[in-house]
């Protein structure tokens, strides 16, 4: 009785540790996963950033009066440049939203750069504009799958710490891998924007 008490108590051990040993590297490979999908989103956010100069001189070349456009953009693009969010900031949900608020106040004001394009039939012809607009426009696409592959990334991290094994194998070897918050949309962003001829 006792040799049959002891095998199962090894059993369960060894499956135990079975357990663990084949899946210790899933949460960290999720977790590093989760990190490089926001650099990209970062990296498209740069992307964007580091072209709204030039959009703005070229339109300034034919809109000299439409300063105030051209201000808000500048500045939108500095609160956007000014916020130093990485892979920690992940965790904090005020910061996130601030980012994301910041964003969306860079998209509006370039939906109102844009709306100032349409006011001038010879910018939107020059070739310099159509090329910039339309690396604005590809950025733009870039950022939205960026978004969705960061959102499939946190998806998946977190459900590995929420279904078993892994809600066991973090409680064991993993203490401090949280759930992490997922990329959303702000209200604003929710709104169709209003366009006006």
């Amino acid at each position: 009785m006792k040799k049959i008490f002891i095998l199962i108590i090894l059993i369960i051990f060894s499956s135990l540790f079975y357990l663990i040993i084949a899946n210790y590297n899933n949460i960290p490979k999720l977790d590093e996963n989760v990190n490089e999908k926001w650099s990209q989103v970062q990296n498209q956010y740069k992307r964007r950033a580091d072209l709204i100069p030039n959009l703005v001189e070229t339109v300034k070349a034919y809109a000299s009066h439409e300063k105030s456009t051209f201000v808000e953009v500048t500045e939108a693009r500095s609160k956007v440049s000014a916020m130093n969010i990485n892979a920690d900031s992940l965790n904090n949900p005020e910061l996130m939203q601030q980012f994301s608020n910041a964003q969306t106040g860079l998209s509006s004001a370039l939906s109102k750069l844009m709306i100032v394009v349409e006011k001038y039939p010879e910018l939107k012809a020059n070739q310099n504009f159509m090329a910039l607009q339309s690396q604005l426009e590809g950025t733009e696409n870039r950022i939205t799958v960026a978004r969705k592959d960061f959102i499939e990334a946190v998806k998946l991290y977190n459900l590995e710490l929420r279904t078993m094994p892994g809600k066991l194998i973090a409680a064991i070897v993993h203490p401090e891998a949280k759930i992490k918050e997922t990329f959303s949309a702000s209200v604003e962003e929710q709104n169709a924007p209003k366009v006006k001829f």
